[in-house]
């Protein structure tokens, strides 16, 4: 027995030295213990940016970090305290890569002010002939503003009615396709996925009523007539939106519409233009305009959008809109860049070594106001100064003047006036003052400091 022991230990650490010695040192192996393909990268940090790359650039992956830290001074209230305050606006995690040639993937967390949600998630395939399909949760194309990433936007907030009137991310399918003098996209969209308690509301909404989740359809067409130059250019836009109810709201909030928007803050939560639950909503069809044009440091940009809310049980259409113009220009010797392949401006180039700064400013208006929905008016006068340094550090000062009507009162639950007692007064009917002359107006001092890594 012991002779036969001796004779299979021999032969297992024969058998181990032999496979030792054999072994290809190459091989790697993934968790699962299947042989993996290895491909080297190259690391560099390219404008700040980590990036891993191989050497036939074939792969490609990069990391993209970013914080927006606000603070806002608010004065000249009339009725209602605004109280200031710092805000940690943005803080995004990100992971991108492109896989291949044709494939393309992206994942982007926020944790603004410590909660989590899901902004980007999709993946895309590039056709390699102008055309690109992505499938997954992203922002359907409709504003440019709203598309335009945040690290590049002109002022610390878009405007009001980008942000009532425009959808932000969902998920879904579109197809892109950019040609020499236009860009196209069409495509079709369910539910925002943003946090658990939209996840818990569709969820519900599917259990409990089989309610099916509800569609986005949307179709836009921009003309780019020159820009070959690729310092000016001109981008006239025009886009299509039809809806449908969606499940992502309470469940005794389905079949129902709003409207609503913070008056040019994030940082005051006072929501004074807001239509609250509209009954009966069966469909809405948006539009938006969109004019842009660039000139070396000069970019001016307009959108008008509109929306009008179709209601059954033979309710009258409701319609709201709103529109924007706004124009920066570098002061240093830079000059502002245009995406075409994504038909929206990206960060411009700078003037000087050290940076370039940026003057801009914006005139918006919106109205959520229409036969028997009094969701408010307002419009805002913004001045601000963007100071770029040599890497992704940005500095942004804002002052706005904002100005709203009677009709603004948040649902009812913020002054709009006093009435014929001085006293002061939510309900709009009751305000003493001519028209015109309700509702609150403010003014508001913004700062902001970014960082991309």
């Amino acid at each position: 027995m012991r002779a036969l022991l001796l004779s299979v230990m021999f032969c297992l650490s024969v058998n181990i030295t032999f496979s030792q010695e054999n072994q290809d040192t190459s091989l790697r192996l993934d968790q699962y213990g299947k042989v993996v393909k290895r491909v080297p990268l190259i690391t560099e940090a390219r404008n700040g940016i980590l990036v891993h790359e191989s050497e036939d650039q074939s792969y490609k992956l990069w990391f993209d970090f970013r914080l927006n830290i606000d603070g806002q001074l608010y004065f000249k209230e009339k009725y209602n305290e605004i109280g200031s305050g710092v805000s940690l606006r943005r803080a995004r995690l990100a992971v991108k890569a492109d896989l291949s040639q044709n494939w393309y993937g992206e994942l982007d967390l926020s944790f603004n002010n410590g909660k989590l949600e899901l902004k980007d998630a999709y993946v895309s395939y590039n056709f390699l002939n102008g055309l690109v399909a992505s499938m997954g949760n992203f922002k359907e194309r409709f504003s440019m503003t709203r598309t335009e990433s945040s690290r590049y936007v002109k002022f610390m907030e878009r405007p009001m009615a980008v942000n009532a009137l425009s959808p932000n991310r969902s998920i879904g399918l579109d197809l892109n396709y950019s040609g020499k003098r236009f860009f196209a996209v069409g495509g079709i969209f369910f539910q925002e996925i943003e946090d658990a308690e939209k996840a818990v509301f569709v969820e519900d909404n599917n259990k409990d009523f089989g309610r099916d989740q509800g569609t986005d359809l949307l179709g836009k067409l921009v003309i780019q007539p020159f820009g070959d130059n690729k310092k000016q250019g001109l981008h006239l836009g025009y886009t299509v939106l039809y809806r449908t109810p969606k499940t992502d709201v309470a469940v005794g909030e389905y079949g129902y519409a709003r409207y609503s928007t913070r008056s040019l803050s994030n940082i005051n939560r006072k929501k004074f233009l807001d239509t609250d639950l509209i009954a009966d909503f069966d469909h809405s069809v948006n539009t938006n305009i969109e004019i842009a044009a660039y000139h070396k440091g000069l970019n001016i940009v307009s959108e008008i959008l509109s929306s009008r809310t179709y209601r059954k049980n033979n309710k009258e259409s409701l319609d709201f809109g709103g529109f924007y113009v706004q124009a920066a220009y570098l002061l240093l010797g830079g000059n502002q860049v245009y995406n075409k392949s994504e038909a929206e401006f990206t960060s411009p180039n700078k003037g000087k070594s050290w940076g370039d700064i940026e003057l801009a400013i914006r005139y918006d208006y919106i109205t959520l106001n229409d036969k028997d929905i009094l969701g408010g008016s307002g419009d805002g006068i913004s001045a601000g100064i963007n100071v770029y340094t040599t890497k992704n550090v940005k500095f942004m000062f804002n002052y706005s003047i904002i100005n709203h009507d009677r009709f603004a009162s948040g649902k009812g639950k913020l002054f709009v006036g006093k009435d014929i007692n001085g006293e002061l007064t939510k309900n709009p009917k009751n305000v003493a003052d001519a028209n015109g002359k309700g509702g609150e107006d403010y003014h508001q001092l913004g700062v902001r400091c970014e960082v991309a890594f």
